[in-house]
């Protein structure tokens, strides 16, 4: 098992937002979180990404209990958030926004400098593993498309080495093809043995891409599902 939360509490001042929730990831697992709104899924991913601290409860990772205090601690466990707004630098390359905060650098008379070519090699390695067509490595992120955005950040998160990525309604307010290589990014997560919780209201890509869906009410995890055993598995495809 890659993630599991046990008991986990949040509370804010008189609001139980998550009450003794218990879930779990496994090792190269797609996992869809969906509920109403209200439901406790926000809470729930802030927690399991670090910008939360429990009141109560246990957060084990790779067998490991966790203790974070900031995203950065969960970044550094191998824990990766694509939020909706992907918090992309705009006027920034390709390159640059893969490597913001982790800069590769190489000792010049003693001094780093950052180490340009290894950067630019790294990110055609991590476009060219997940598909991923952009204009130039060398463009700026804000005259890209939705997906290539997506695209961007997930390479982002295979860059930190991270083995569970969450995210955050990545098909939202996107055209049809656009869509279709999101969910093709979150396959091929899977496949190169990453584990995927999605967020998502669009119960049709759910659908496609999950292995199992955990329904979220009143702030608990009140059932685990398998899309497969669903009637709008068999509806979705026809």
């Amino acid at each position: 098992m890659v993630f599991k939360l046990s008991g986990i509490v949040k509370r804010f001042g008189g609001l139980v937002a998550l009450d003794h929730v218990d879930f779990h990831v496994a090792d190269s697992e797609v996992m869809a979180l969906v509920g109403d709104n209200g439901a406790g899924k926000s809470t729930l991913i802030k927690t399991m990404s670090g910008a939360h601290i429990p009141d109560e409860g246990e957060i084990t990772m790779l067998g490991k209990v966790m203790h974070f205090r900031s995203p950065q601690d969960a970044w550094q466990n191998g824990i990766a958030t694509i939020y909706q707004e992907l918090a992309l630098a705009g006027k920034m390359t390709v390159v640059d926004n893969i490597f913001l905060g982790r800069e590769m650098k190489r000792p010049r008379f003693g001094i780093p400098f950052l180490d340009l070519p290894a950067m630019r090699k790294r990110t055609d390695e991590l476009l060219t593993q997940l598909d991923v067509h952009v204009p130039g490595i060398d463009s700026w992120v804000e005259s890209m498309s939705g997906g290539q955005r997506q695209g961007v950040a997930i390479a982002r998160a295979l860059n930190m080495d991270a083995r569970l990525i969450i995210m955050d309604e990545p098909t939202a307010a996107l055209a049809v093809a656009e869509v279709r290589k999101v969910l093709d990014f979150v396959i091929r997560l899977r496949e190169q043995g990453k584990s995927v919780v999605l967020i998502s209201h669009n119960i049709q890509d759910v659908f496609e891409v999950s292995d199992r869906i955990s329904v979220m009410r009143h702030g608990r995890c009140s059932r685990y599902v398998r899309p497969a055993k669903l009637p709008h598995k068999k509806s979705s495809a026809s």
